[in-house]
């Protein structure tokens, strides 16, 4: 396990990767905040990280909804690095509801990412707190089907399938504003449609020394009969200080997870 150790030089060249415009140079890839944070930051186009912030019994929040402190605070300060390496956040309207995220960057130092909110069927009012906090912009993605509505954001409509709106779409709308680097950051349906359409091809996966008990999963895709069906993708294991990270390639893990044709998939531990 490596334990990553950030200082504000270190930041700043990671900062100074964002895009491509640097990248590490000889033996720095073998520090353990390059290696972990590098390949976001440096990421050109087309670049998807999923990221979950969970306990130990692998719960996401309590059955009530609340999920404010199951992060320690140097998970906290992780997810947001993450969100200033990346051009846009995404989250599912279930966020926005449960959580009332401003999903800055107000933990380090850095650029707020372009705020994404999944609405399908326009259940948003309008009236949360984040489209009146002065914060980056937000795009809604919204079915062709809604009736327009005036938001503070705008507004991406998009198609819509038996299963919802096309995750695949959705990222092809966001390029096309030029928004390359992205964090699907919840919640679990939100995350597992991503994953389960082959997009991610990071997972972030923070672990907290706490047990809740029950309450949600952090992904919740398909379930699975059997163990041999499991995605099991290669890891690398970071201590954060107060919460435990294991940074998951999926995309390698799906090129070699491949069985008699059928993709395997992540279990739903629910």
């Amino acid at each position: 396990m490596r334990k990553i150790e950030m200082n504000d030089q270190l930041w700043a060249r990671l900062l100074a990767m964002r895009g491509g415009r640097h990248r590490a140079g000889p033996g720095e890839e073998t520090d353990p905040a390059l290696a972990l944070y590098g390949p976001i930051a440096s990421a050109r186009a087309g670049f998807v990280l999923a990221q979950v912030g969970q306990s130990l019994d692998g719960r996401v929040a309590t059955p009530s909804g609340d999920a404010r402190d199951i992060s320690g605070p140097d998970g906290i300060a992780h997810l947001h690095r993450c969100r200033a390496l990346v051009e846009a956040v995404i989250v599912g309207i279930g966020t926005v509801k449960a959580d009332n995220p401003r999903l800055s960057v107000r933990a380090v130092k850095g650029p707020n990412p372009v705020r994404v909110v999944i609405d399908c069927r326009g259940e948003l009012s309008g009236n949360e707190c984040m489209f009146g906090d002065g914060g980056a912009p937000i795009l809604l993605i919204q079915s062709e089907r809604v009736p327009h509505k005036r938001y503070r954001a705008e507004v991406l409509r998009v198609s819509q399938g038996q299963t919802g709106l096309d995750p695949q779409e959705i990222l092809a709308r966001l390029r096309e504003r030029g928004l390359q680097r992205i964090l699907v950051e919840g919640g679990a349906r939100t995350i597992a449609r991503f994953i389960d359409a082959g997009l991610v091809d990071r997972l972030h996966v923070a672990i907290a020394p706490l047990i809740i008990g029950s309450g949600p999963a952090g992904i919740s895709l398909p379930p699975i009969e059997n163990l041999t069906s499991a995605h099991r993708p290669p890891a690398k294991i970071y201590s954060l200080g107060s919460d435990i990270l294991f940074d998951c390639e999926l995309q390698a893990s799906v090129a070699s997870s491949i069985v008699d044709g059928e993709k395997i998939r992540v279990a739903d531990h629910a």
